[in-house]
C-alpha cells in the first residue's frame, strides 16, 4: 500500500470515528451514556393523556418534553421526545424512529393515521 492510499485511510477512518461519536442532535454525552436532553412544553395547550378511541394506544404527553406511549396492556411499550410547533408534533422515539401528527382542535390529534382523543 502507497503513502496515499494509506493516507487516506487514516483520514477515513478518522471521519467515520467522529460520525459515529458524535450525537445527534437533541442527544448529550453524559460519560459513557447518552440521554436526550428534555426540552420544556409545560406551556403547550396538549400535555396530557391522548388515547384512541377503542383504548388501545395511549400517549402521555409529558411537560418535560418527552412521551410515555402505552399499548394494550403493555405500559410504556415506547418512549421518547416530542416538540409541538403551533398545532404540529414531532415525535423521535428513543430507539430512533420518528413520527408527526396534527392536532385538530383541542381535544384531537391526527397521528400515524389514527385519531386520539383528550382524557
Amino acid at each position: 500500500m502507497n503513502a496515499n492510499a494509506r493516507t487516506v485511510m487514516i483520514v477515513s477512518a478518522a471521519l467515520l470515528t467522529f460520525i459515529i461519536a458524535t450525537p445527534a442532535p437533541g442527544v448529550a454525552q453524559d460519560g459513557a451514556r447518552q440521554h436526550i436532553m428534555r426540552k420544556d412544553m409545560s406551556e403547550t395547550p396538549y400535555i396530557g393523556m391522548w388515547v384512541t378511541d377503542d383504548g388501545h394506544i395511549r400517549h402521555q404527553l409529558l411537560p418535560n418534553g418527552r412521551y410515555d406511549e402505552a399499548r394494550g396492556s403493555k405500559e410504556s411499550a415506547y418512549q421518547g421526545r416530542y416538540e409541538i410547533k403551533g398545532n404540529h408534533i414531532d415525535y423521535w422515539d428513543d430507539t430512533g424512529f420518528t413520527a408527526d401528527g396534527t392536532f385538530v382542535g383541542q381535544n384531537t390529534l391526527h397521528h400515524g393515521g389514527m385519531i386520539f382523543r383528550r382524557r
